[in-house]
């Protein structure tokens, strides 16, 4: 039986140490180097202070700011630790009851936009956590904010283009705007 233990016991040390240390030390240096800014959770500062993060959504319920999609995560929104769909169905009654209550905050903020809503402001992501709408759901919010902070559509719809991101690799995804990144340039308009 010691000839079978002692070769198990040896193999078990071995393999925690390989898959329990070595190989999570290698990935974590190299993506140290390699991706500074994603391996450290891809922070946003503003004014020397950290604001979130480029990946996970925020909160903004501020009509002056651009909001993003909704958070399906419990019991606080935009909880990362909590990620996940709600797994509601299309017809289901507390999805169409979600669905109402940000159409109607969103026509509450902008009473004279008549423009139909774009689905990725009244739905949540897959993860509850999406950083980005659509160009579309940005331009349906630029008039307010416009209004709100005395600023020409034509200055909100610029800085809407330069935190507009493309396609990656010009053909993989659609392009897509960080509402993070827009309300802190937002901010940063005198």
């Amino acid at each position: 039986m010691t000839a079978q233990l002692r070769p198990a016991i040896v193999s078990l040390l071995l393999l925690t140490i390989l898959t329990g240390l070595v190989y999570p030390l290698a990935v974590t240096g190299i993506a140290q180097v390699a991706f500074p800014y994603q391996a450290n959770g891809s922070v946003m500062m503003s004014n020397g202070q950290k604001v979130g993060s480029a990946l996970i959504g925020q909160d903004f319920s501020d009509p002056r700011y651009f909001w993003g999609r909704l958070s399906a995560t419990g019991p606080a929104p935009y909880n990362a630790a909590a990620s996940s769909g709600s797994n509601l169905g299309p017809t289901n009654p507390a999805l169409l009851k979600a669905v109402q209550a940000r159409v109607d905050a969103l026509r509450a903020a902008d009473p004279t936009n008549k423009a139909l809503i774009p689905v990725n402001l009244v739905t949540a992501s897959a993860s509850g956590l999406d950083p980005q709408i659509s160009p579309a759901a940005a331009e349906y919010q630029v008039a307010r904010i416009a209004q709100l902070r005395n600023m020409s559509v034509d200055q909100v719809r610029q800085l809407v283009a330069k935190n507009t991101a493309g396609r990656q690799f010009d053909f993989l995804g659609e392009p897509r705007v960080n509402v993070l990144s827009l309300n802190l340039a937002l901010d940063q308009v005198k």
